[in-house]
């Protein structure tokens, strides 16, 4: 593993005291035993992907059954699983898909970012070169049903980018806060942008309550190269989805 320390990334920013995690929590209907943390180093995983040597050999009766099988039974699998199904046939030409069906959530991130590991998050892509590209998904419990009993989209998105999205040193600012419905749920999606010393980074996150959880993701860019990645990262933001488990 590739350690990558002391990276500008906005996934290093979650809550670090107690104090403002205790004030912060109730107004999202959050369990005191949720915790974020703050500054926490990732690592890439190298992802070594093998590929099977292609057999010169005529098939075998066996294996001819098994994929006469197949074309039988494939159709009634993934049609199992229609949530799932109709995701992915959403899927856009150089994205790949995320389809996590133990918490409940789907996504797109750009082709050619990695997957690293960061301690507190659910789900992290990265652009390896440009180090404030990326895409997180974080999930706590909560006691709220609807994203709504919140608060307004404004509301919520500012408590959440002062709080948690950006530390108490950068300056930040809300472009647009906005909501909308998808398969009966209601999501909130923001723009903002996070002023540090030596950097500036534009991101966009969107938010969902179900399964008795509060989710997060949050995707952006160095402010220099929004121009050029916005449409990449609104169609990620656009493609979360909550599915009930």
């Amino acid at each position: 593993m590739a350690s990558l320390q002391h990276s500008p990334s906005l996934h290093q920013t979650w809550l670090s005291n107690a104090s403002t995690q205790v004030d912060f929590m109730p107004r999202l209907g959050m369990y005191r035993n949720s915790t974020f943390q703050r500054g926490i180093s990732f690592l890439v995983r190298a992802e070594q992907i093998s590929t099977a040597p292609t057999s010169t050999h005529q098939d075998r009766p066996g294996r001819r059954q098994l994929l006469a099988m197949w074309t039988t039974l494939a159709p009634w699998i993934l049609l199992s699983d229609q949530k799932y199904a109709s995701f992915a046939a959403e899927s856009r030409k150089g994205f790949l898909a995320v389809m996590d069906k133990k918490d409940g959530y789907s996504f797109l991130y750009p082709f050619g970012w990695q997957e690293v590991a960061i301690e507190g998050q659910d789900k992290v892509f990265k652009d390896v070169i440009e180090p404030l590209e990326s895409v997180s998904v974080n999930m706590i419990p909560t006691s709220k049903q609807d994203i709504r009993d919140l608060g307004s989209p404004q509301e919520v998105a500012e408590t959440l980018i002062k709080k948690v999205l950006a530390p108490p040193s950068q300056k930040t600012k809300l472009v647009e806060a906005k909501e909308h419905d998808e398969d009966g749920k209601a999501y909130y999606t923001f723009e903002f942008i996070a002023q540090a010393p030596n950097y500036t980074r534009h991101a966009l996150s969107t938010i969902c309550i179900g399964n008795g959880r509060f989710y997060t993701l949050t995707t952006g860019a160095n402010e220099r190269r929004w121009g050029k990645m916005k449409d990449k990262l609104q169609t990620v933001v656009d493609s979360f989805r909550i599915v009930n488990v």
